[in-house]
């Protein structure tokens, strides 16, 4: 036998003793042809994705259940007759119960292989910190050569010679206000 899950959506306006019926029926048939229903589940008023037969809205209901394909064409010919229902689809599911199961299997596979994680003690700190530097220095020792770090500090290869144009002399003008 395999397992399906049934969707159909029936009309909103439809009274609730109706669609009990209805799910009753379908439960009805799928036990009289050798089937089980696993679950049946009401989800209810929901909004439609784009309008069926001038409906907005349709009340869900899921049907999960195991049986042969022939059975699975009977409840399919019920939907499309009935005016009850506006839309349905009809899902096999057991082959992805089986790669579900298979993955999971693999998963422990792998766990039981892996060794357990050990508690880790808490941890002493195995040096004791360096002492500050002062910023100077330290972008001395960082980054030497950059504008930040005194030429005395900087490696010979990078720096620069001093030229008689790097000083720049600003010449003060004040302009007065008119009146």
């Amino acid at each position: 036998m395999r397992v399906y899950e049934e969707l159909f959506i029936v009309k909103p306006d439809a009274p609730e003793e109706e669609v009990d019926g209805f799910v009753e029926q379908i439960k009805q048939v799928i036990s009289s042809g050798k089937g089980t229903v696993e679950k049946a589940d009401k989800w209810g008023v929901r909004k439609l994705a784009y309008r069926v037969q001038k409906y907005n809205e349709g009340i869900y209901v899921l049907v999960q259940f195991s049986s042969s394909p022939e059975l699975v064409r009977e409840i399919e010919r019920r939907m499309r007759v009935s005016d009850l229902v506006i839309k349905f689809i009809t899902v096999r599911i057991d082959e992805k119960m089986k790669k579900i199961e298979k993955r999971k299997k693999a998963r422990e596979k792998r766990a039981s292989r892996r060794p357990a994680p050990q508690v880790a003690a808490p941890a002493a700190p195995a040096t004791p910190p360096a002492p500050a530097m002062p910023a100077e220095a330290a972008a001395a020792t960082i980054a030497p050569g950059l504008p930040g770090a005194r030429p005395e500090t900087a490696r010979p290869e990078t720096a620069r010679p001093e030229t008689a144009h790097s000083e720049v002399t600003h010449s003060e003008t004040t302009v007065e206000p008119k009146e």
